[in-house]
């Protein structure tokens, strides 16, 4: 593991993790951190309608990822929630439910400015918590409506957030960012970090 990642490095020589997440992005970074972990997709249902501050609501939905796994918890084990969202103009872009859907929240994007908000939840079996999120802005290039039905075609915007990703065939949208990529990609790996040592800190020490 990254010796940059001092205080997960201390909390797993004791406890294991375990991502509540289906997402193969997620997956890249916590292995390419060299995070030992094992993976549990969590039965909840996103909703980005809730009557809340937009950046909120991604450690909420974080946060009952990380509960929705507690029953299957050994006892030596965390749970890692993890959600994100994209803000545009004070408005939630969630995961398209069409082709078409994305189509148009590709449109709307072009050319703009956008958050990316992602959400972190720790969580252990005795439902001690700790969560935060991190915000990234992206500047999109203006594209075409060509472009945009081309990169829909190949599925890749249909389970993300804002209808693209960043490292993968999306990156041709994005003009430049300001902040962690990481956090654009699905997981602030250094908020994480800091979040595992603020749960070492609730459980009294590293060994319990």
């Amino acid at each position: 593991m990254a010796t940059k990642y001092k205080n997960l490095i201390r909390l797993l020589e004791n406890h294991r993790l375990l991502l509540a997440s289906g997402s193969p992005r997620r997956v890249y970074l916590l292995k390419e951190a060299g995070i030992k972990f094992r993976q549990i997709v969590p039965d909840i249902h996103e909703d980005n309608n809730l009557h809340t501050e937009p950046y909120r609501l991604a450690t909420i939905l974080a946060e009952k990822k990380a509960e929705a796994v507690l029953d299957r918890l050994d006892d030596n084990e965390i749970a890692l929630g993890c959600d994100t969202i994209v803000v545009l103009g004070g408005k939630i872009l969630g995961k398209p439910v069409s082709p078409g859907d994305a189509a148009a929240m590709l449109t709307e994007m072009s050319g703009k400015m956008h958050v990316v908000c992602s959400g972190v939840a720790l969580m252990d079996r005795e439902k001690r918590l700790v969560s935060d999120f991190e915000l990234t802005d992206v500047y999109f290039n203006a594209v075409t409506p060509d472009q945009i039905r081309e990169y829909v075609k190949t599925g890749e915007p249909l389970d993300k957030a804002g209808s693209y990703g960043i490292q993968d065939r999306g990156v041709f949208l994005v003009d430049r960012i300001k902040g962690n990529i990481d956090n654009v990609i699905g997981l602030p790996r250094m908020l994480l970090d800091e979040l595992a040592g603020k749960m070492a800190e609730m459980k009294g020490s590293y060994g319990i």
